[in-house]
């Protein structure tokens, strides 16, 4: 990491409640712990002082579960990550295929490491990325930057995408219509990318991921099994600008993701 990259996770730390780096643990790396009598990150309640590893400890450098993987070999007929997202975005060519597409500035695909292990999944294009073409690059992309950051990996590491590849008009919830015409590619990329886990950045991405009418209250925060991938569903960025309070759960599903990885990767 970068100095840059430190303080960005530092910052990200420091909104949900932590207050110190403990730097004194030889041969542990730099860690985080709560105020004095605090929970702990980790620990359970009451264990004030216990603290965590932030950034990779030296011993897990040459084989952490969070690099980004190497392009996996593929059933003969079949093309690579990257090759199969090239022709799901050329299928969708110059899509008419919903009502967005008169208002829309630039399709907003995907972005990212074709190959990751970890595929986050939002709802749709806001100004910035129809401006833009690229997904979750406004302020609520700048947030999510730091959360992916906070366990240890950065954007190219991880793939990003939308349910939507359109802006709905003044940044409105999707319609079902909508969701219906757009679906189908964000089933298709990700069965391209095979991620290990997909994390759903709220209601609407858990909902169709997962087909389900449940609210992003009894979604979050636990593993749903669906084709082969971990599907975890976590607030949005931009309703965390609206309720930072609500930074401390996410950064509670970060951290079962963080563990996912690593047992799936062992």
């Amino acid at each position: 990491m970068n100095r840059n990259e430190i303080a960005a996770q530092l910052e990200f730390f420091k909104d949900i409640g932590v207050d110190s780096v403990d730097v004194a643990a030889v041969g542990a790396g730099p860690s985080l712990k709560r105020g004095e009598g605090g929970p702990s990150i980790e620990g359970a309640p009451g264990e004030g002082g216990k603290s965590i590893p932030l950034l990779r400890p030296a011993p897990l450098l040459e084989a952490s579960p969070y690099r980004a993987r190497a392009s996996r070999p593929l059933p003969e007929g079949e093309g690579s990550s990257a090759i199969q997202l090239d022709a799901i975005r050329a299928e969708i060519g110059n899509c008419q295929r919903c009502k967005l597409a008169p208002t829309r500035t630039h399709i907003v695909f995907g972005s990212g490491n074709p190959d990751a292990e970890l595929v986050f999944v939002g709802e749709a294009p806001g100004y910035d990325e129809d401006q833009q073409g690229l997904p979750f690059v406004g302020r609520a992309g700048q947030l999510l930057t730091k959360i992916i950051e906070s366990i240890d990996l950065k954007r190219e590491d991880v793939y990003i995408c939308n349910v939507l590849k359109c802006r709905p008009p003044e940044n409105r919830n999707p319609e079902p219509d909508e969701v219906a015409s757009c679906n189908p590619f964000l089933r298709k990329q990700l069965a391209a990318i095979r991620p290990k886990i997909v994390c759903c950045l709220g209601t609407f991405a858990a909902q169709t991921v997962l087909q389900t009418a449940a609210p992003i209250s009894r979604l979050r925060g636990k593993f749903f099994d669906l084709d082969g991938m971990r599907v975890i569903a976590t607030f949005h960025p931009a309703y965390l600008l609206r309720s930072p309070e609500k930074k401390r759960e996410v950064w509670e599903d970060m951290k079962q993701i963080r563990a996912e990885l690593f047992r799936l990767g062992s």
